[in-house]
This record gives C-alpha cells, sequence and structure tokens, in this order.
C-alpha cells in the first residue's frame, strides 16, 4: 500500500501564497509547489495531484490540518484516492518544524464534556508489558480493536519488559455506546491534566484532528499519585498507552481497546 502526507496551507500570515508539500512514508518530498492566495481552490490541487500520479498512484493521503482537508477530498474526488484524516504524520510534521516549527500549530478548543449517557461505572489505571499487550488482545474477540501497526511496541522499538502505561474503565451498560463513540471520534491520546497538583485532576482525551474531552475526572490524593506515574510511564515507553473499555471487572470480556500515542499537533 503507498501512502503519502501531505499539506497545502498559507504558513506566513503576511504571505500571499499557500504552499502545497506531499512526501512519502519515509519523508522523501514528492512534491513541492506554492500559488497565490487568489488560485487556491481543489482544481489547482486536482492538477498538483495528476502530475505526480502519472507513474505511481498513492492508495491513501493523510492529511493532518483541518484547514486543508476538505480541498483536498474535493481534488481526489474523482482520481481513486482516499484522504485520510489523522494527526499522524510524523514525516511530514519533521519536514514543516525544520522550515517553521509554528506551521504545525493548530488551534484547538477548550476540552468538552464527555456526553453523560457515555459514563462508565469506574475506571483504574494499568500497565501491559510491551511484549505481552499485543499478543493478550489479538485473540480475544473484543468488538472494536485499534491497534495500529506503527503503534505496536515492537514497530517503536520499545522493549518487551517496558511497562506501557493504559486506563481501563468498566462501561456497565454503557460499554458498547462508549466504545462506539470512541470509534467514530478516533481516540489519539489520554493524557492526565492536574487541576490541583497531587489532589485532583481528570484525563482529557485527545481525537480527531484537534477534538478535546473531558474523558474522566478525580478529586483525590491517591488518584492524583497513580496519575502522575501513569505519566511518567509514558516517558519511558515513547508515549505509548492504551484505553481499555469492558462492562465490568470480570476480566472474562472487552469491549474495546486502542492504543493511543501522544502526537504534536
Amino acid at each position: 500500500m503507498i501512502i503519502w502526507q501531505a499539506d497545502f496551507y498559507k504558513y506566513l500570515p503576511e504571505s500571499s501564497s499557500w504552499q502545497l508539500i506531499i512526501c512519502d512514508s519515509d519523508g522523501t518530498m514528492i512534491k513541492e509547489a506554492t500559488c497565490l492566495q487568489a488560485e487556491v481552490n481543489h482544481q489547482w490541487l486536482k492538477l498538483q495531484l495528476e502530475e505526480i500520479i502519472k507513474d505511481s498512484s498513492p492508495d491513501i493521503i493523510k492529511v493532518f490540518r483541518p484547514q486543508c482537508l476538505n480541498l483536498f477530498e474535493l481534488a481526489t474526488k474523482t482520481l481513486k484516492i482516499d484522504i485520510q484524516a489523522t494527526r499522524r504524520t510524523p514525516e511530514l510534521k519533521n519536514i514543516l518544524i525544520k522550515k517553521d516549527p509554528n506551521t504545525i500549530k493548530i488551534e484547538q478548543l477548550p476540552p468538552q464534556p464527555l456526553p453523560e449517557n457515555l459514563w462508565g461505572d469506574k475506571w483504574l489505571f494499568a500497565s501491559f508489558k510491551a511484549g505481552d499487550l499485543v499478543d493478550y488482545f489479538s485473540d480475544r474477540p473484543i468488538p472494536i480493536k485499534d491497534f495500529p501497526e506503527d503503534l505496536k511496541p515492537i514497530n517503536l522499538d520499545i522493549s518487551s519488559a517496558v511497562n506501557i502505561p493504559g486506563v481501563v474503565i468498566y462501561g456497565g451498560r454503557n460499554s458498547l455506546y462508549l466504545v462506539r463513540w470512541l470509534a467514530e471520534n478516533k481516540p489519539i491520546s489520554l493524557n492526565y491534566i492536574p487541576t490541583e497538583v497531587g489532589n485532583s485532576g481528570g484525563l482529557i482525551l485527545e481525537s480527531g484532528l484537534v477534538d478535546r474531552w473531558v474523558l474522566l475526572t478525580f478529586e483525590d490524593q491517591e488518584m492524583a499519585k497513580s496519575a502522575q506515574k501513569y505519566e511518567e510511564q509514558k516517558e519511558f515507553s515513547q508515549g505509548l498507552h492504551f484505553l481499555l473499555v469492558q462492562p465490568d471487572d470480570s476480566g472474562m470480556t472487552h469491549t474495546g481497546i486502542w492504543l493511543l500515542k501522544k502526537e504534536t499537533i
């Protein structure tokens, strides 16, 4: 499968031109072009794409910037190329950061509360050895399982002995509704944000391209310590962590699981 990563945006506010950058999954530049802002439309973008797909056409083009997502979707409508909206475009972002670190910053709204009908019964922090995590869940009949190849510990060169931290939610009757909502919103990472250090805080779910949700909150010193340890463990796991939803604490059934990793916005 051929996958490209692309961006099309006016990087400098004072500039009158937009820049198109396309690279492959190895970070090799495929296309770089500019046009005046007055020329920006999906037809111009389609012409640029047509020039470079004559010999080899990608199956997927990954786009991380909301402002140009619609342009790519319109431009590729007749080109038989799927557009994937995702924050996970590391090679492209490395190229952009070298030009100017500010080019990958995207404005985000404050975190929104999770809909009440999705709340679980209880939750806890947990961890799995990197060497056991994927194997343990791979053969289990879990309705929704998201283990991207590039996030599997072995592909990140994470030692099998490293603890991968995570959060387990016991969703009760709401388990299936919660995992369906999560699948629709495409989780990226789950991060502890303290409101009072050592006493209270919450877990903020990053999802989609720019969305943020208050998934869980707590006011408990022991939980705050566990949350801090959770964040510290992520430093040793290259940011890799997981979110597991199951109906109860029997350990017999699981409803959904995601491998997560914080991404640069």
